[in-house]
């Protein structure tokens, strides 16, 4: 049984905490992100190397410099090696295997130019030991840390204390006849000679900076996938929910807790197929579910221009809300132009409900109440669920209901229908039936017949 601490070490080595029972469509977005970071690396890599040649270019030559100056060929070697890695980048996700070649490309061209100094100042190459150029791994540390991913940090790391390691033994080595070690400060600063405990001074610091930023990638990496995770449940939360809703429930600022809701002026529109179940029992459940795909796409269409949002899906019935998720002036008057809409839209659709394999002409009834609803979240303690309750809400059902009583195939009580007419809604009424019992609902109501 490993201690957490291994367990941590474990999970740098391979990248991040592990990524069991992330779904696939996570581990993509991620895999996505890896690779614009590693386009990101690139361009900022060719920047640095345009740079570098830029300043090369016009900068001053240092004096001293006889031999020969390697500076330009490494130059010109590491942006052709830049151009084909961002280009790759562009064209498929790259390896590993790759990206660990151009790991040591990066520290190759920094170690080799660093070793090359003696050669062009015809020094001992002790010389090379005291060059600022060292600074540079830092630069490429940090830019694997764009990826996100701790191995390629600690890789990059470990690989430039290596190089740096392999230039000190060879500079300590050179010239065994002259041993060119110190423990004098002033006399390794201003002569040929090695400090040894000045070397390893550089060591640890590149080794505590690649520890220290694994040890950060790991964190923020897990954080990232649990990022990724919850914006892929926040994005299919949009699809479950109104936008509206969706976005109250992800950004509150506090956990919903069932109870919790608010009191609007609203208008409720419900929709039902007419014979759906005695229909849907003799097609295969494929075809059923494709004619409801068709419809649903249709009604949620006509029900969002109209300024309405789909409250949830009752088998083949709509519940809808106008006014509910945000205020509105004309909820009612919306309502009404969404029912009457649906209900010629799916009129003139019947071709494309036969072609999912309706075998009848596709029906529907509608029905519209206005009235003061409470909208919140209702349920237990680890199942919640956001809704509409109130008077209004009854009365739609009931409403829809009589539908098939009336021979209707849209509903509204005065009440709606009068308030809707105030809201700016033109279109005439069918047909008003006074004083009719609708079963449900306690007192008869005065109905208006709003489409045909």
């Amino acid at each position: 049984m490993m201690s957490p601490f291994q367990q941590t070490v474990l999970h740098i080595l391979r990248g991040g905490p592990p990524e069991t029972g992330i779904p696939d469509r996570v581990r993509a977005e991620i895999r996505a992100r890896e690779a614009t970071s590693e386009r990101l690396i690139g361009w900022i890599q060719l920047g640095l190397v345009l740079f570098f040649t830029t300043l090369y270019a016009i900068a001053p030559r240092a004096e001293g410099s006889a031999g020969f100056n390697f500076v330009p060929f490494a130059l010109g070697a590491y942006f052709l090696f830049t151009v084909l890695r961002l280009f790759l980048s562009y064209r498929f996700e790259l390896p590993r295997w790759y990206l660990l070649i151009s790991i040591g490309v990066d520290m190759a061209l920094l170690v080799g130019l660093i070793f090359s100094f003696h050669i062009q100042y015809n020094q001992h190459p002790t010389f090379y030991l005291k060059t600022p150029t060292l600074m540079y791994v830092f630069i490429f540390i940090g830019l694997r840390a764009l990826r996100f991913d701790p191995r390629f940090v600690l890789t990059t790391g470990l690989v430039a204390m290596a190089g740096w390691l392999g230039l000190v033994f060879y500079a300590a080595l050179a010239d065994m006849d002259h041993m060119r070690v110190t423990r004098n400060y002033v006399e390794y600063l201003t002569g040929n000679t090695i400090l040894i405990g000045a070397e390893l001074d550089k060591t640890i610091v590149i080794l505590a900076v690649t520890i220290i930023l694994s040890v950060a990638l790991y964190r923020g990496r897990s954080m990232l996938i649990e990022a990724t995770r919850e914006h892929a449940a926040a994005t299919d939360l949009r699809r479950f929910f109104a936008p509206e809703v969706a976005a109250s429930i992800t950004g509150a600022d506090t956990a919903l807790q069932a109870g919790e809701g608010s009191l609007r002026e609203a208008a409720i529109l419900y929709a039902d197929i007419r014979s759906f179940t005695g229909t849907s029992a003799t097609l295969p459940p494929e075809t059923v579910l494709a004619v409801l795909a068709e419809y649903q796409n249709l009604a949620v269409e006509v029900i969002n221009q109209e300024g309405g949002r789909v409250d949830k899906f009752l088998g083949d019935g709509i519940l809808a809300t106008f006014g509910a998720v945000h205020p509105s002036q004309t909820y009612a008057a919306d309502a009404l132009k969404a029912a009457s809409r649906l209900v010629a839209a799916v009129e003139a659709n019947q071709e494309a409900f036969r072609a999912a394999g309706w075998p009848v002409s596709l029906r529907v009834g509608t029905a519209v109440a206005a009235g003061p609803v409470t909208v919140g979240v209702i349920g237990s303690r680890n199942r919640l669920e956001f809704t509409v309750i109130g008077d209004a809400v009854n009365r739609a059902a009931k409403l829809e209901d009589a539908n098939k009583v009336q021979k209707s195939k849209a509903l509204t009580d005065r009440a709606t229908w009068e308030l809707a007419r105030a809201q700016g809604y033109r279109e005439p009424a069918a047909e008003e039936r006074p004083a009719i019992s609708v079963a449900g609902v306690e007192r008869p109501l005065d109905l208006v017949v709003f489409a045909d």
